[in-house]
């Protein structure tokens, strides 16, 4: 099967994947889990040209817009787009692309990956993309699934997964093809020419996403303890939901 043959491919399961996320229910893990990106993001942001690969129903995009000066969205799926545009973002511009094929005329001073790198058929290529369109200076944000995840070392005492760096099932409905922790995916931004300049956990999780939603909505989990699990992961960065990597790309 050739390069193209593949990406066709890609696109197709794109769109299947997108149409199986917009009919799910909108999710308080998820939403609080952007806004948290953000909170970390934030710290090391400027008001310049910014890219975000993939956008879902466009939550993270509503987030970020109002930090930056210009956003484009790339995305495979016209669902996702459909979705965001009705958000009505007025510094976005759409883009119906692969991200393997995707092209600026311009140079970015950020580029935003949350919840992308575990879906890619070939992380190294799109990572390349990404140091075509930077800046020297520009900076990445990335933001993954954590292996290490107190609730997935929950779920290997329980029995329920063999290895932490097992694909669950809810890992296989959402697309993922790899799971990573902090030093596989430092690894992988170093592998592509980046450097790292900040890295870290997101949101000490206790418990699986759809128990997280529960105690969430129920209230059980109010602002205080929501909170009080942001600032442990600072102290458990190995145990959150998330980890990050801030990177910029290495001097030639």
């Amino acid at each position: 099967m050739n390069e193209h043959t593949d990406l066709s491919h890609e696109k197709a399961m794109l769109e299947k994947y997108a149409a199986d996320y917009i009919t799910s229910d909108d999710s308080s893990q998820q939403r609080l889990m952007r806004q948290l990106e953000i909170r970390v993001f934030s710290q090391h942001m400027n008001r310049g040209r910014a890219l975000e690969l993939g956008c879902e129903i466009g939550y993270m995009s509503e987030l970020l817009s109002p930090l930056v000066g210009q956003l484009d969205i790339v995305d495979a799926s016209e669902r996702f787009l459909e979705r965001t545009r009705a958000r009505g973002l007025p510094n976005a511009a759409f883009h119906c692309s692969l991200f393997e094929e995707y092209q600026s005329p311009q140079p970015y001073d950020s580029v935003f990956a949350s919840h992308v790198l575990e879906h890619l058929l070939d992380v190294q290529q799109v990572l390349q993309m990404v140091k075509r369109v930077l800046k020297p200076s520009g900076l990445l944000f990335v933001a993954v699934p954590n292996a290490r995840a107190q609730s997935r070392q929950l779920a290997r005492h329980m029995g329920l997964i063999d290895s932490l760096y097992d694909l669950t099932p809810n890992d296989l409905r959402g697309g993922h093809r790899r799971v990573y922790d902090r030093v596989t995916l430092n690894r992988e931004l170093e592998s592509a020419g980046f450097e790292i300049i900040a890295q870290g956990g997101i949101f000490f999780k206790p418990f699986a996403d759809f128990q997280m939603d529960k105690l969430i909505d129920s209230g059980i989990l109010g602002e205080p303890q929501l909170e009080g699990l942001y600032r442990m992961g600072h102290e458990y960065p190995d145990m959150c939901a998330d980890v990050y990597a801030i990177a910029r790309p290495k001097a030639a």
